[in-house]
């Protein structure tokens, strides 16, 4: 789903923003009616598994490849397996201090971690901030360019 949306608005990074804000109230919502029962339990898991996974599938396949694939790198082949390894090893080391923070965390309560949760996808979103507002001033035509030495929106 996130891949068929980015690839029909051509904005990959605010369609990871997009649904890595609508994970936080997921997961929040999730924190107070997934222990009502088995049945909502595993609705809130697959709507919350979406909104997580589709940012992360976007972010190691198709970001990777543009970024490997951007005209400054000169058609570098080395590049796109160097950006595509920095942007994997990053997300294995998430990987691996999420669960970590989990267990440190659940020590005071379930609640905290489902917090910590919702705060990563907020610290997500204002990494991606610079890059979506530079899609959507694409989007409605208001490119940055220099004529003389003002700077034009």
């Amino acid at each position: 789903m996130a891949g068929l949306i980015s690839d029909y608005t051509g904005g990959r990074a605010t369609t990871c923003c997009a649904m890595l804000i609508l994970a936080a109230p997921m997961l929040f919502l999730y924190n107070y009616v997934g222990q009502n029962g088995l049945g909502t339990s595993i609705a809130m898991l697959i709507i919350c598994g979406a909104l997580v996974n589709g940012p992360y599938a976007l972010i190691t396949t198709a970001v990777s490849a543009d970024l490997g694939t951007h005209e400054s790198l000169q058609g570098n082949a080395k590049a796109l397996s160097t950006v595509t390894a920095i942007i994997d090893g990053t997300g294995s080391v998430g990987a691996a201090l999420g669960p970590l923070l989990a267990g440190l965390i659940s020590s005071s309560g379930w609640d905290n971690v489902f917090y910590m949760l919702i705060s990563a996808d907020v610290l997500a979103c204002l990494l991606l901030s610079r890059v979506v507002f530079k899609e959507i001033r694409g989007w409605c035509g208001c490119y940055t360019r220099k004529r003389g030495s003002i700077t034009i929106f």
